[in-house]
């Protein structure tokens, strides 16, 4: 059957300058370059060597922006298989989302009109938010999720999208490689001694670790990478994530996230393996140091909102237990455009 004129024209328009050339990135589409958003030292007190790496500049405000793009370039590898007759349409994608990767995917996806994205949220959603995301052409269902464990089965059902894609998991996609792949090796090019970054779906937080496992255990080395290996290898990566169900961090809390791969087993092969530092790890916030965060952040023009800049945060919360003169960089992954 091929392509009509309508998808040859969206074929063309999907440009990917390269897989890992630091000369030709990829991101952002309009404008590639690498690194694709700033890192800019900030005041904390009782600490030396802060930095903080900017997320919130990306379009939609979040790094969510990044997953985004892949999904055109999923899109892409669709666009060739139906022109080469292996598939006779293009297929639709589903997502469970809280708000911030429906709406950067959709953004994209409008943007080079490709299908609109099926959206399967908590019914207890805000209606503004909701709202939002139909008016940009979002496909929402809502059901009461609470400690339901979901898979990728049951969200393509949830979403009426049974002959689609679940792009929630990584079943279908190599998300620990591939949806944060520049922006983790961004952030391990820093050479910072500790890295705190949100944990929520937890894609981000494994991508980074994948990413200094490769460079550490490869004989092959990425072009990407600018940084020191002597550092990397002892380099802690703490993840901030929540149990507490009404915190301000609302985008940590996922008791019924199906997907992570995190687990303390997992970490604890990596300590003790070389691969990571002695502290990498997920840990828990308490509510008063978010507080405290966001006091900082808007002292310092942070564009941010408590879940994205839970990395610092956590700092605080462990002031003690790092060295007030180690280079630290904190991930900050912005604040949605619909929090505005």
């Amino acid at each position: 059957m091929g392509l009509t004129k309508r998808e040859e024209k969206i074929l063309n328009s999907i440009i990917i300058p390269s897989e890992n050339d630091p000369n030709k990135p990829e991101f952002p589409p309009d404008n590639p370059k690498f690194p694709a958003t700033p890192t800019y030292q900030i005041k904390i007190p009782d600490f030396s060597n802060v930095w903080l790496k900017d997320e919130s500049v990306n379009p939609t405000g979040t790094h969510k922006d990044r997953m985004a793009w892949e999904m055109v370039v999923t899109y892409k590898q669709f666009l060739l298989a139906k022109k080469g007759g292996a598939i006779k349409k293009l297929p639709k994608l589903s997502i469970l989302s809280s708000g911030s990767a429906a709406l950067a995917i959709q953004n994209q996806l409008k943007k080079y009109n490709l299908p609109d994205l099926n959206v399967l949220m908590d019914i207890s959603t805000k209606k503004e938010k909701i709202d939002y995301l139909r008016k940009i052409g979002c496909k929402i269902f809502l059901i009461k999720l609470g400690n339901k464990i979901l898979n990728w089965e049951d969200i393509l059902n949830f979403t009426k999208n049974k002959d689609g894609f679940d792009v929630t998991s990584n079943e279908a996609y190599d998300l620990t490689v591939r949806f944060y792949d520049w922006m983790s090796y961004e952030i391990i090019n820093s050479d910072a001694d500790y890295i705190f970054v949100p944990f929520g779906t937890g894609q981000l937080y494994e991508n980074i670790l994948n990413i200094i496992k490769k460079e550490l255990n490869y004989k092959s080395k990425d072009p990407r990478f600018k940084g020191n290996y002597e550092i990397l290898k002892k380099t802690s990566v703490l993840g901030a994530t929540t149990i507490n169900p009404k915190s301000k961090a609302e985008k940590l809390y996922a008791p019924f996230l199906p997907f992570a791969n995190y687990s303390k087993q997992w970490i604890k092969y990596y300590r003790f393996t070389g691969i990571t530092g002695k502290m990498s790890s997920v840990y828990n916030l308490k509510e008063e140091f978010l507080e405290k965060a966001m006091d900082i952040a808007r002292k310092q023009s942070i564009n941010c909102e408590p879940s994205g800049i839970s990395g610092l945060a956590l700092l605080l919360q462990m002031k003690n237990k790092i060295p007030k003169n180690s280079k630290i960089l904190i991930v900050n992954t912005g604040k949605t455009i619909m929090d505005i």
